[in-house]
């Protein structure tokens, strides 16, 4: 299975994604795009995103979920829809270049790669089970910006904003909650 986790920053994602690997041996891990480009790129995550910042990210995250063929066992720590979310969120405050037509132009490419998936597990902040932000120099500690992103993320999801998973082939999409090993368990049920 070709899985990706998805969701605002600081919710548990990467911690998931290692339990995973730990769970379902033989899975091969891909790194979220920042933090693979960050060493190479002069790059901004979060609200300080640029054009240049969130489409290369995107770039990187379609390239990658599009090698990997039908019968592979991956799990990528973060999924190209997430770029979404956080454009939405910069375009909404007009704090960079991005702004709602960049968040459109996104949508169609990110539909089409969303073939290359199939299993998309979102994460959302959860009140019973919180994550503390971290503060890793990467991640944005504003507690505000973060719940925020979240709303668009379940926008995106929840409430099928740009009709992502609209198209025949598109992955299923699960929502996790819990601790650590209830989300393990959740997963145990879908993954073979």
């Amino acid at each position: 299975m070709r899985i990706a986790v998805s969701g605002t920053h600081s919710v548990g994602k990467s911690t998931l994604v290692w339990d995973f690997i730990k769970t379902f041996p033989g899975y091969v891990r891909e790194e979220e795009p920042y933090r693979a480009l960050c060493p190479v790129y002069p790059i901004k995550f979060g609200r300080d995103s640029t054009r240049y910042c969130n489409g290369l990210q995107v770039h990187y995250s379609l390239g990658r979920a599009q090698m990997y063929p039908r019968k592979s066992k991956v799990v990528f720590d973060r999924c190209p829809v997430d770029f979404i979310p956080y454009s939405m969120y910069t375009a909404r405050k007009g704090m960079t270049d991005i702004d709602r037509a960049f968040v459109k132009s996104l949508v169609v490419p990110i539909r089409q790669s969303l073939q290359s998936l199939d299993l998309i597990v979102f994460v959302p902040i959860s009140t019973r089970h919180p994550m503390h932000l971290e503060n890793d120099g990467i991640r944005p500690v504003d507690k505000a910006y973060r719940v925020e992103v979240d709303r668009d993320f379940k926008r995106v999801y929840r409430d099928a904003l740009y009709k992502l998973f609209s198209e025949p082939g598109a992955p299923r999409v699960v929502e996790v909650t819990g601790s650590r090993e209830e989300r393990i368990e959740q997963l145990r049920r879908i993954v073979k």
